[in-house]
């Protein structure tokens, strides 16, 4: 598992898979939610607008991501 850091106190789902390196675009975020291949805290998530938190854990795409606060 690896942390990516964020500067505000939230950041959407599609946001976070792009600053992550996981996706290209809003539009492989799009394609990537469409299946079960997103999971946020252990459940299956498909929207890309889902607001995640310091703490919640992101898997997709065979890579496991920590939000966590930066500066």
């Amino acid at each position: 598992m690896r942390d990516v850091a964020i500067t505000d106190e939230s950041i959407r789902l599609g946001q976070l898979l792009k600053l992550a390196g996981l996706i290209d675009s809003g539009s492989d975020a799009k394609m990537l939610l469409e299946g079960d291949d997103v999971v946020v805290n252990g459940e299956v998530e498909h929207r890309r607008g889902r607001q995640l938190r310091p703490g919640d854990v992101v898997t997709a795409l065979g890579d496991e991501v920590r939000v966590v606060t930066g500066s």
